[in-house]
């Protein structure tokens, strides 16, 4: 049951009593066996989309870059968000960042609430970006590249009351300037894989919303979010597409060499049916890779893979920056990754704080279904490399 050859002894220096910590840490290390090494920021390669447009390659060494990695969106047990415990827990976070490492991730996703970072519409939150300055430079002693997505609203309740009432043009203005602040803090950071500008926006019609979030919450969380409150006649993708300009050229101003992207929903497609107005092909010009989020339903796994390559006709590189054992087994989980290699840059699942043992043997079905993600990451690392 070892994740790999090292696993088991790891999993015994985590059981030794605090007292002993010292000499048995030097004796692990002295083995080879303790904490993966890090690796300096320094040392950390820039990650571009390849030359050949099709995926990315790590500067200077030329070599190809897979993202296989984790969201890292909320605290197991609590729901808590990572504003919301990063401060008194931190000592846990570093933890879960060494043991994503020892699990095989490259990339890790981190979810930035709006309210946490913004105490005005153009006062960013000095505070919050120096706990994020922490969280940074644990990527880079990690070796872990950040997916870093803005502009939460998460905890409907977290969301300042003066943000919500800002005309469409004065929101995005106020968004602008929440990515100004990021791209201006961390231009020189290589342990910045992306910024993606917001997850799952969606455009509305023509009929007039009374709120920015959208339907119902999931596990009291709004993970979509809408950009405008109405289209009021305006094509739908043109609105997407002005709003990731705007977005991308506040980025642009400090930040010449991060990639940027948008988490997008899989129904985003301009096909029959549900849509969330970023069609892929109308709205990415200014975007370097298009990451979209499918959890394949059980038995139809063509059908996820034609998803994917409608994102991927694009001609942008694709990352699946969302996938997990939601709608299928791990069994057809596999022969979706199995598949989508022909049209995917990378993987990134979910991580919640606990190793695969700590799972087993399972107690509640969401246990079960986070153990077979947990074992199937491990079992499919190799997907990171070229």
């Amino acid at each position: 049951d070892s994740l790999f050859p090292r696993q088991e002894k790891l999993n015994m220096y985590r059981s030794i009593n605090r007292s002993s910590v010292a000499p048995w840490f030097l004796f692990l290390w002295l083995l080879g066996v303790g904490s993966p090494s890090p690796a300096p920021a320094s040392e950390l390669e820039w990650i571009e989309v390849s030359k050949d447009g099709r995926g990315f390659e790590l500067v200077p060494s030329g070599r190809r870059f897979t993202a296989w990695g984790f969201n890292y969106d909320h605290q197991a047990g609590t729901g808590k968000l990572l504003e919301q415990y990063w401060k008194d827990e931190w000592p846990t976070i570093e933890q879960d960042f060494r043991e994503m490492k020892e699990l095989g991730a490259n990339v890790v996703r981190i979810h930035l609430q709006f309210g946490a970072f913004m105490r005005a519409p153009d006062e960013p939150n000095e505070d919050s970006l120096k706990q994020l300055d922490k969280l940074v430079r644990l990527a880079e002693r990690t070796g872990l590249y950040l997916d870093m997505t803005g502009l939460g609203c998460y905890h409907k309740s977290d969301v300042p009351p003066w943000y919500d009432k800002l005309t469409e043009s004065a929101r995005w203005k106020a968004q602008a300037a929440f990515w100004e602040a990021i791209a201006r803090r961390y231009a020189d950071s290589p342990a910045i894989f992306c910024y993606d500008l917001m997850n799952e926006p969606v455009v509305p019609g023509n009929k007039e919303r009374a709120s920015w979030l959208a339907g119902r919450p999931l596990g009291n969380k709004y993970f979509v979010q809408y950009i405008a409150l109405s289209a009021r006649g305006r094509p739908r993708h043109e609105i997407a597409k002005a709003w990731i300009d705007q977005l991308t050229g506040a980025i642009r101003k400090h930040d010449r060499r991060h990639l940027v992207t948008v988490g997008l929903v899989w129904w985003s497609l301009d096909r029959p049916g549900l849509k969330s107005g970023f069609v892929p092909e109308k709205v990415s010009q200014n975007l370097d890779f298009l990451a979209v989020h499918i959890y394949p339903r059980r038995g139809k796994i063509d059908e996820a893979i034609d998803i994917l390559k409608g994102f991927a006709a694009a001609g942008k590189p694709v990352v699946i920056e969302e996938t997990f054992v939601l709608r299928c087994d791990a069994d057809e989980l596999e022969e979706f990754f199995d598949r989508s290699r022909a049209w995917a840059q990378g993987w990134i699942g979910f991580y919640w704080g606990k190793r695969p043992d700590e799972y087993r043997p399972p107690k509640t079905i969401p246990e079960a279904m986070t153990l077979q993600w947990l074992e199937l990451f491990v079992k499919k690392r190799s997907m990171r490399r070229p």
